[in-house]
């Protein structure tokens, strides 16, 4: 797994980060989701190489192996925007100023904050299984409530920590031979680690309160993305299902958008990998850098 990709820890500002690197090109950065690591992209992130980028995937701040910012009652050390500022000093330590950001799940998140609060650094953006955080909040239905329950009991203090520790492969059920073996055994101990569990949690705390609120805070400024933009969503996951067309609601956020579904489940860089790396490599050939 990650055969010829150098792995170590960089400068993350106030945070260690850890990071997979290799190729040549115009730099990409992979952002992984939860309960994942970046060992997520272990069929993306090569194809994306011999395609001529140079491609960078990091363990999210809380996740994997990556430093555990320290939790505070407010959650800002576990927001979008404080990973978003870690990632680019990150990317600045590997010497890439300005680059494209795909990021799935949670990690779309951190994506989105590092398009608006860095445009002049995060110059693309591919946006997989996303929509704003404040989109979902002020659409909750009793199926939404339903279906994504999970996060707000991952809100909750205290108590997902003991339930999902009490046994965590049990929790997350992850499947060896869907995931592959060895990016399964990253995984698996990663979700052993009680550290890795609250940072895991911090984020989604951080994502109904600190997050809410700059999501929030950028709509009454009328802050968009003017860089271009791909959003994806899994056609076997329930983005559509719940919301429709998911550019309709893209459209307030971003001037230059593109996107479609791909034919898989949610965890689409696992789940179909050739459908992923082809969507991110055609979109960033698209345009001049």
């Amino acid at each position: 797994m990650f055969e010829d990709f150098v792995s170590e820890t960089v400068d993350g500002g106030d945070l260690p980060i850890f990071v997979r690197h290799a190729g040549t090109g115009p730099p990409v950065l992979l952002l992984h989701g939860h309960p994942r690591t970046s060992s997520t992209w272990h069929e993306v992130a090569p194809s994306l190489v011999d395609q001529g980028f140079t491609v960078v995937c990091a363990d999210l701040p809380g996740y994997g192996r990556s430093a555990k910012p320290r939790p505070t009652d407010d959650h800002e050390p576990h927001s979008k925007r404080a990973a978003a500022r870690r990632l680019l000093t990150a990317m600045g330590s590997l010497g890439h100023d300005r680059f494209a950001v795909v990021g799935h799940d949670r990690g779309s998140y951190v994506a989105l904050r590092l398009a608006l609060d860095h445009p002049e650094h995060a110059v693309r953006a591919v946006l997989a299984d996303c929509l704003p955080i404040s989109e979902h909040l002020k659409r909750i239905t009793p199926r939404f409530a339903t279906e994504w329950w999970h996060w707000f009991f991952f809100a909750q203090p205290g108590t997902p920590e003991r339930v999902i520790n009490a046994d965590p492969e049990a929790w997350y059920r992850g499947d060896p031979e869907l995931m592959g073996r060895e990016n399964h055994t990253e995984w698996r101990a990663a979700i052993r680690d009680p550290h890795v569990v609250r940072g895991m949690l911090e984020d989604y705390r951080a994502g109904l309160t600190v997050d809410y609120r700059d999501e929030k805070a950028d709509r009454a400024a009328g802050h968009r993305l003017h860089q271009p933009v791909l959003v994806l969503w899994s056609l076997r996951d329930d983005l559509e299902q719940l919301y429709g067309d998911p550019l309709l609601i893209w459209r307030d956020w971003a001037t230059d958008l593109a996107g479609y579904g791909i034919d898989s489940g949610h965890h689409m860089a696992e789940l179909a990998p050739a459908e992923f790396t082809a969507a991110i490599a055609g979109f960033l050939r698209s345009r001049s850098w």
